[in-house]
């Protein structure tokens, strides 16, 4: 198998539900597709208690495929349920906090970087990476091309490393790799048709193998 350290990486960001169980097989089929560098858990609807409840059951499954299981929502759920890290999907003053009280213990990033100057505000609070996008934003096949552009302005100057999302086609993971970013998230891409998720984390994968820009060593 290529080695996937050296291009954009994949980055799930798993689907709202409420069944434990459906949301745990969805899962475990995605990640045996492939390659995946880690998956974002975000609460959605789910009160502290049921959230918590779902991360215990989730975070195991994408550990046990090597990944990093990153809780986006309460910090507590994602210590309790002994997560990797913690995507915060709040301001900046809450990524800064969750960077200070984390860091380096667990993986800390965040979004809501809409321009380049709050991109550069939440690259000074140090975290371990920078969300371009947001949760639930993939409705059109294509990446956003804001989201494209704000990648490749970041990843050709910065050396925290940036997640990109995708589109709704699995395709669409290519031209987030094109950018030069180091991650490419996709949720609706893999999970719209449960079934079809580990083929296509396995054609995403093979198409950063054979046409993803590789990062110099």
């Amino acid at each position: 198998m290529p080695d996937a350290d050296n291009r954009c990486r994949l980055v799930l960001i798993l689907p709202e539900g409420e069944d434990i169980a459906q949301r745990a097989a969805m899962l475990e089929g995605a990640l045996k597709g492939g390659d995946v560098a880690s998956v974002i858990l975000p609460q959605y609807g789910l009160d502290d208690g049921q959230f918590q409840k779902h991360a215990e059951t989730l975070v195991p499954i994408v550990q046990k495929a090597g990944a990093a299981a990153l809780v986006a929502g309460d910090t507590r759920v994602a210590g309790r349920a002994k997560a990797d890290g913690i995507h915060v999907a709040g301001g900046i003053e809450e990524l800064a906090e969750t960077v200070e009280k984390f860091t380096p213990r667990l993986i800390v990033g965040g979004g809501n970087a809409t321009d380049r100057h709050k991109a550069l505000e939440i690259g000074e609070v140090q975290p371990d990476y920078v969300f371009f996008g947001r949760i639930g934003g993939d409705i059109k096949p294509e990446a956003h091309p804001k989201n494209l552009a704000l990648g490749e302005w970041w990843a050709s100057m910065i050396e925290i490393p940036c997640i990109v999302l995708g589109g709704t086609d699995p395709q669409s993971a290519l031209s987030v790799a094109e950018t030069g970013a180091e991650f490419v998230a996709l949720d609706r891409a893999v999970f719209a048709d449960p079934a079809q998720a580990p083929h296509v984390v396995a054609a995403v994968n093979a198409l950063l193998d054979e046409k993803a820009p590789r990062f110099e060593e």
